[in-house]
């Protein structure tokens, strides 16, 4: 059923929008009446193709429905349905609650399907760019039990965790970041600017300048002369990096695997895969998603090619008949201390409460070695820009204290 946009006044003349199902734009009109709400704009914004969702641009740019939008909006539906709330019911309730435009309209979408006879699982996977592959099944696992409810509160408590860790490795990692561009910004300006103008005179004297001047200058009129090019240069640099990581087999696998062996950043990038590998898979199993179908949808979710490999393998031995702690074990990508706890769980018949021990050892430990790492990048940066000057300040001075000596 179509879902249409309005513009319309009430019954006291005050504006107000939303956005109405109706089989067409007059029953929509009708139906508008009928609540005493006066439509003086319709627009239809349900696409006829599923899975197109519509983009209402704010400031010119279109507004992304984030991983924040997807975690409140599953907690909201999964208090009505705990509450005794149908599912169209609460569906109805969120598109009229919910502020985020393409949410909204993805959602009265999925309630015209739902309301139309199909299941919620169904519904979902018309929005697969929206829902990813791991909410859709632990929805229709969910949907299977008939524990909705639950498993969209599991649903919800994941999401959130996820968002909280991402949150605060980025709070972490923001300062160094603010520290780079700003020094950066601040050499340019000596080397492009200040010492021009200050070693200007110095051409004028004819005066042989020291090695150390010479190259300071032959560098600031580089800068000035081919800044064109320097911009053009490390921007098809940066295209051919995303190029390479995202096109190219060859180029993602080194990437990958320079992200967990890299020095200072390769254990902490190790540690936050192994994270959200132990909490996605412990979430799925808890909601009652087969081993199978789990290692198959988290070998998508760990963001590390290498690892994702490792995890489908261990996938085709577990239905072979042999024990996943024993794969992983011999990938050798996985921690020993993962293996066992692993290990130990399959025996226990607990494995769920085990990986989220392990979720939750490894977010500890990922978080503490980001304040670790910037805590030790902040001062080496501080030096490096303290040299950089400090060479720019002495190839400066050099030359005047060499004038002095021959006026004496």
């Amino acid at each position: 059923m179509p879902v249409y946009e309005y513009n319309a006044l009430d019954a006291r003349g005050r504006k107000m929008q939303g956005l109405i199902d109706a089989g067409s734009i007059v029953a929509a009109r009708q139906k508008l009446r009928e609540s005493e709400i006066f439509p003086v704009e319709l627009i239809e914004t349900a696409d006829e193709k599923k899975g197109a969702i519509p983009v209402k641009a704010t400031w010119g740019l279109p507004r992304k429905i984030r991983l924040r939008d997807i975690s409140s909006m599953t907690r909201q539906l999964a208090t009505l349905l705990g509450a005794g709330l149908p599912l169209v019911q609460s569906l109805s309730t969120l598109v009229s609650q919910i502020m985020h435009p393409e949410l909204k309209k993805t959602l009265a979408q999925i309630k015209d399907d739902v309301n139309e006879g199909n299941s919620f699982t169904q519904s979902l996977s018309h929005f697969s760019r929206v829902f990813p592959p791991f909410y859709i099944n632990m929805v229709r696992a969910g949907e299977a039990s008939g524990t909705l409810h639950l498993v969209l509160e599991r649903l919800a408590d994941f999401t959130e965790g996820q968002q909280a860790l991402q949150t605060k490795i980025r709070s972490a990692m923001a300062y160094p970041i603010f520290m780079f561009f700003i020094g950066s910004a601040v050499l340019l300006f000596l080397i492009t600017f200040v010492v021009p103008n200050i070693t200007h005179m110095f051409s004028e004297m004819h005066q042989t300048l020291p090695r150390i001047t010479v190259f300071l200058i032959t560098v600031s009129r580089f800068f000035q002369s081919f800044w064109w090019f320097i911009c053009l240069l490390i921007m098809v640099m940066i295209f051919a990096f995303r190029y390479a990581i995202t096109k190219t087999e060859k180029g993602r696998y080194a990437w990958d695997r320079l992200k967990i062996k890299a020095p200072l950043f390769g254990p902490i990038s190790e540690k936050i895969a192994m994270a959200r590998f132990s909490r996605t898979l412990g979430t799925l199993l808890q909601s009652g998603v087969p081993l199978l179908s789990a290692l198959q949808i988290v070998k998508n979710v760990v963001n590390n090619q290498l690892i994702a490999d490792e995890i489908g393998c261990a996938a085709k031995a577990v239905e072979e008949g042999q024990s996943l702690s024993s794969t992983l074990a011999v990938s050798g990508l996985f921690p020993p201390v993962t293996v066992e706890m692993i290990s130990v769980g399959e025996q226990s018949g607990n494995m769920e409460s085990m990986l989220y021990k392990i979720a939750d050892a490894y977010e500890k430990e990922s978080e503490a070695g980001v304040v670790l790492m910037t805590s030790m990048l902040e001062p080496v940066m501080i030096l490096v820009m303290g040299l950089m000057v400090g060479f720019i300040v002495i190839s400066v001075l050099l030359p005047i204290f060499e004038m002095n000596q021959l006026v004496r």
